[in-house]
């Protein structure tokens, strides 16, 4: 019994893990695959729908938005916003998808700008607000398609008071669609998507043809318009002042250049280059917007005209489905019902690309920087991570689509105003004078909106800011968890650096830990002298150093470069450039032990100052107590003390 519950453990644990890479846990000599040369995934067009659950779905409640921020004037601020999305966010996210192709987004393009530990705290801000968008936009949504259903008239009974609890299985179930797998996510979406397209075509050709047969409904609403506003100049200054209001309508491109991973890429492609995902990439984002614009605009013209403004108002029949209103309206309740059942299921599963790009960001940098578990790189315990914070979300706000507007729309602006500047500074360092002011001047328009929008709706800037709080917090703990982690990658040692190690291997292989200071012959002597003095070391046994420079210490993980040089014609230098001393130093020597089969030796000085004091030094700038921690590395990468090498400290 026992051993078949060790079997079924097992098997869970593989199942959880399954695609969890091995990187920084396997010996640092290991050589790196080659890159792959043509890139697997889906067609572009299938991958658009992934993101088109969270982006088409705002139809279900954008026109009643529009409706009610800008009244009469809704068509027109609509046209402001399409304005704004193909002239400023979709040339801003197809140079996003050039610049960073790999998903890692508009947050990547910035990072390479901020080095140490300013960059890894302005990148875990950017995620905060990334969080914040995508997981308000999984348990907002879940949250609209649980009012459609509760308000439906054939449940409304049934199902009165259960929002948060309808909310809550809607995200269980998102959740288990990723856990069963991301190809099936996709499938889902696909169906989804053109079913709800389709349908949609049919509300608003019917709308349309009521309004030409019922000709007074255009002259009325012209009438009211200019008896409202008087002038064209009057109503456009309007639109532009109540735009911010609509600005979730500009959701989804974030998401679109997330999921770019999964764009089938042609066979040309490389990792460094992949050309094809590109350019699938800037026709998923193209298609979505236009169809997007198209329908923003139809639907706003129709619900506008031909519903009385009362309707759109708490408690009317078009509160937050203006569409669904006009099927039921026009085309009867059968067809009403199946537009409804269509349009909760979209809404529901538009937190599919908030999860997918949850799912490409945060592992991408969280566990790299050492600031989140090993296994923050499988997908599946990562799912089961967002949907148990959506669930919490779900129950604090108790599934209120409104009061979680206003943080979902800063999320969505935040992450459009970093990648319209990181755009903006991409191409003046390309030396591109046109698309620099282009791109500055969309900055400025998205600045503002952002501004204005967080005047407004301080709640959103709240909201976000205790989600960054809370990244920052677990991601300083996780690393001060790992601080004694073996973080080297890969190591590469030139020709003179092997043949030291080969040459030491032949005796005893005796290292000394040297911080390079004058680096002149005085300093060699007088290091080996000291060494042979406290560790009662014979004048016939010689050394190599082993030099580490710091580069970036809030740096986590990464590859490390060996050099040998030969100082002053006698003493054999190793020297290192990496984020941590004490983790360079005992990567040197496993990589030195594998190699040759011998164990090697290697011998440090106490350094002077508080304990404590030398480990924030170490945890914060790589350096520090170096002797202890270099043991404690070795000791936790290589738990056999008979194969692990020796420190000595004099």
């Amino acid at each position: 019994m026992a051993a078949s519950n060790d079997t079924r453990t097992s098997r869970l644990r593989a199942w959880m893990l399954e695609g969890l890479s091995d990187m920084g846990k396997g010996r640092p000599s290991v050589p790196k695959a080659e890159p792959a040369t043509s890139h697997e995934g889906q067609p572009w067009w299938r991958v658009m729908c992934l993101t088109g659950v969270d982006y088409f779905s705002t139809l279900g409640y954008q026109p009643g938005i529009a409706a009610l921020a800008a009244g009469l004037l809704s068509p027109i601020a609509t046209i402001v916003l399409v304005i704004v999305t193909l002239a400023g966010a979709l040339p801003v996210y197809r140079r996003v998808a050039e610049e960073s192709p790999h998903g890692a987004g508009s947050i990547a393009m910035l990072s390479r700008l901020l080095s140490f530990w300013k960059g890894k705290l302005f990148v875990l801000t950017l995620l905060g607000f990334a969080a914040t968008d995508f997981l308000i936009t999984i348990t907002l949504s879940a949250a609209d398609a649980s009012t459609h259903l509760v308000e439906n008239p054939h449940l409304e009974k049934a199902l009165h008071d259960q929002q948060v609890l309808i909310t809550m299985i809607l995200v269980a179930l998102l959740g288990a669609v990723f856990l069963k797998g991301f190809l099936e996510a996709i499938g889902v979406a696909v169906a989804l998507v053109g079913i709800y397209l389709v349908l949609n075509v049919v509300v608003v050709i019917t709308g349309f043809a009521h309004v030409f047969t019922e000709g007074h409904v255009v002259t009325d609403w012209t009438a009211a318009l200019t008896t409202e506003h008087g002038s064209a100049f009057a109503m456009i200054g309007v639109a532009l002042i109540v735009f911010p209001k609509l600005a979730l309508g500009l959701s989804g491109f974030e998401t679109g250049v997330a999921v770019m991973p999964h764009v089938k890429g042609a066979p040309a492609d490389t990792e460094a280059r992949p050309t094809g995902r590109i350019l699938g990439a800037k026709k998923l984002l193209t298609t979505a917007a236009l169809i997007m614009s198209v329908f923003l605009i139809a639907t706003s013209f129709i619900t506008t005209v031909l519903i009385p403004h009362k309707e759109f108002e708490t408690g009317g029949k078009a509160n937050g489905r203006a569409l669904a209103y006009l099927s039921h309206q026009y085309l009867g309740n059968t067809f009403g019902t199946v537009y409804d059942v269509s349009t909760i299921l979209i809404l529901w599963f538009a937190g599919a690309s908030a999860m997918a790009g949850l799912l490409n960001l945060m592992p991408r940098y969280l566990p790299k920087y050492g600031m989140a578990p090993h296994w923050a790189r499988a997908v599946r315990p990562m799912v089961i991570v967002f949907t148990l914070v959506a669930f919490l979300v779900t129950w604090l706000f108790d599934a209120d689509v409104d009061a979680q507007g206003g943080a979902y729309a800063t999320g969505v602006l935040v992450l459009i105003c970093s990648a319209a500047i990181a755009v903006t500074i991409a191409a003046r360092k390309a030396g591109q004078r046109g698309w620099t002011i282009a791109f500055g001047a969309i900055s400025a328009t998205f600045l503002y909106t952002t501004v204005v929008n967080v005047i407004e709706r301080p709640d959103g800037v709240k909201i976000g800011a205790c989600f960054i709080a809370g990244i920052i917090l677990i991601s300083l703990a996780s690393r001060l968890a790992r601080a004694f982690e073996l973080r080297v990658t890969h190591i590469e040692l030139d020709e003179m650096a092997e043949r030291f190690i080969r040459d030491v291997s032949h005796r005893r292989a005796r290292f000394i830990a040297n911080e390079p200071d004058r680096r002149d012959a005085a300093e060699y002597r007088e290091k080996i002298e000291q060494i042979r003095s406290d560790n009662d070391i014979p004048a016939p046994e010689d050394f190599v150093f082993m030099e580490v420079t710091v580069t970036d210490p809030s740096e986590f993980e990464g590859d490390m470069s060996v050099r040998g040089e030969v100082m002053h014609g006698r003493y054999r230098v190793l020297t290192v450039e990496s984020s941590s001393v004490p983790n360079a130093l005992a990567a040197l020597l496993l990589h030195a032990r594998d190699t040759t089969g011998t164990c090697p030796h290697i011998y440090f000085e106490w350094t002077e100052g508080n304990p404590f004091a030398n480990f924030v030094r170490f945890f914060l700038f790589g350096q520090g107590e170096v002797a202890p921690v270099t043991r404690e590395i070795l000791r936790e990468a290589e738990p056999d003390r008979a194969r692990r090498p020796r420190v000595h400290v004099g």
